[in-house]
């Protein structure tokens, strides 16, 4: 990883620069997909599973017998170690839940709020380099806990034309509806149209690749909602001689091999700890089956030495990472003051693997720099904030003639009218 001392603050966008292609380099490739899918629907899905998954497909529904199949070949083991995060990411998300908010905000004006499911719900699942059925407990278990009635599952199939039968099973655990063997921008521009075999969705989630990212983006501009830009996966580490460098060059290894396009960053106050935590990096590089796909992420990556916290602070700030640990003397300053991250992890022994599969909070966060304006996928996510209010006769006086004035300020009068009309009929 590449080393740098005391940068200039005018050099931190620079440095810190994402590995990311721009949208214009792929759009054009996500616009073509998605007006295929829009004429053509289930056809122009197999054409590109063929052509992007290399794998040719009779049916894109999962079948009752691949779903059983799936879940005899899933060992005790795991589906013990799926079951304990399950519960986990439960007692987190059902911890959200919130109540009615009901104010009277003069006498006979009575304001409420309430929240309803979002009805139709789509999860992208990634399945290529690795087929994480984790994200399927991380978006399906809230989707089940906020009520949604259509939980609709994309994932793309491996070569024998399968999902995995650990996608499988914690879909069938966690109550997904509908499981279709398609992924790429295919997937997105199906739940944003529907096909034959994809219901249209209201909203979509999940993670992706950089084309999954650009047609979750696209697909706002046919009505249907997004969690957020998630992209490419990233993770800070601010860390000082406090840290154990074996720990964090663990923790950066461990999102450098979710691909090559991912990135990872140390900053800390010591030369000393930063070149320690480099060489283990390599040394523990060279044991990972990923070797390759993880270098590549290393090769995009960077160590920073700052003078103290407070600029180390600012750093943080201003590349808002997705994921973001702090190993230091003085974690509480990081926790107390940072204000751009997707999710936090805090001391030696808080990996940010812990995060990502079972601790209970949502590993589905924003990437490229979204964290300073978006949150992390959580239960209001798959959930509308409706408001109602009901107003008395005794309400429509009391504020009845100072919405006539605004509206005839603004000049429009039908709106004074619906009060107007309704004072008339009081005073009569």
């Amino acid at each position: 990883m590449r080393l740098i001392e005391n940068p200039k603050r005018n050099d931190w966008s620079r440095i810190l620069e994402r590995p990311t292609k721009t949208v214009d380099a792929i759009e054009s490739i996500v616009n073509t997909v998605f007006n295929d899918i829009k004429e053509n629907g289930d056809a122009a899905l197999k054409d590109y599973t063929l052509k992007f998954d290399n794998v040719a497909l009779n049916a894109l529904v999962v079948s009752e017998d691949e779903i059983v199949q799936a879940l005899n070949n899933v060992t005790d083991k795991l589906k013990q170690a799926i079951q304990l995060a399950k519960s986990n990411i439960e007692k987190f998300h059902k911890a959200q839940k919130t109540d009615k908010v009901f104010i009277e905000t003069m006498e006979g004006v009575e304001c409420w709020q309430e929240k309803r499911p979002i009805q139709k719900v789509g999860l992208y699942i990634p399945g290529g380099t690795a087929p994480l059925f984790s994200t399927v407990l991380m978006l399906a278990v809230p989707a089940n806990i906020a009520g949604c009635k259509e939980i609709v599952l994309c994932s793309p199939p491996n070569k024998e034309g399968k999902i995995a039968n650990e996608i499988l099973y914690a879909a069938q655990l966690c109550g997904v509806t509908k499981i279709v063997k398609v992924g790429g921008i295919q997937a997105v521009a199906g739940l944003t149209f529907g096909t034959a075999s994809i219901p249209q969705v209201y909203k979509i989630f999940g993670p992706g690749n950089q084309y999954v990212t650009v047609a979750k983006q696209l697909a706002t501009k046919y009505g249907v909602a997004i969690d957020m830009p998630a992209g490419p996966s990233e993770l800070l580490v601010m860390a000082d001689e406090s840290a154990n460098a074996a720990f964090v060059a663990s923790d950066l290894l461990s999102q450098a091999e979710h691909g090559s396009d991912s990135q990872v960053i140390l900053v800390s106050t010591s030369k000393y700890f930063a070149e320690a935590v480099n060489a283990e990096v390599y040394n523990q590089l060279d044991k990972l089956p990923r070797k390759e796909m993880a270098a590549d992420a290393i090769n995009n990556s960077r160590i920073v030495v700052v003078d103290d916290f407070e600029t180390a602070l600012e750093l943080i700030d201003s590349y808002g990472p997705e994921h973001l640990i702090f190993s230091t003397s003085n974690d509480n300053f990081f926790i107390e003051n940072v204000s751009n991250a997707g999710s936090v992890f805090i001391g030696n022994y808080t990996p940010e693997s812990a995060g990502d599969y079972a601790s209970g909070t949502n590993h589905t966060l924003p990437t490229n720099g979204f964290s300073k304006a978006y949150s992390g996928v959580n239960l209001d996510s798959f959930l509308k904030s409706m408001t109602f209010q009901r107003i008395s006769k005794k309400g429509i006086k009391n504020i009845g003639s100072a919405i006539e004035l605004m509206a005839e300020a603004e000049g429009l009068q039908a709106h004074k009218n619906a009060v107007t009309l309704r004072l008339k009929d009081l005073e009569s």
